[in-house]
């Protein structure tokens, strides 16, 4: 006789969740109105903003520093 074969069962989908409050130190990359990651330095943050924004342009980018609780609205410079 045959054994039956049994399916594996996948295990469910680990959900994780943004991050509600803005951080208090350093600067956040924030699309779309989220925050996605932190970073220690301005120019990091700079830098992956930008690169985020060449890749994407229809996305609304912005860095937040959290010691003056200010938002930067990162823009294409114009060819």
């Amino acid at each position: 006789m045959r054994e039956q074969r049994r399916m594996a069962v996948p295990a469910p989908a680990r959900v994780t969740r943004a991050s509600i409050e803005p951080p208090t130190s350093g600067y956040a990359l924030v699309v779309d109105g989220q925050i996605k990651t932190e970073f220690k330095t301005k120019d990091r943050a700079l830098k992956a903003a930008r690169d985020l924004k060449t890749s994407f342009p229809m996305l609304q980018v912005k860095i937040f520093n959290a010691e003056e609780k200010r938002n930067e609205k990162i823009e294409l410079a114009e060819a």
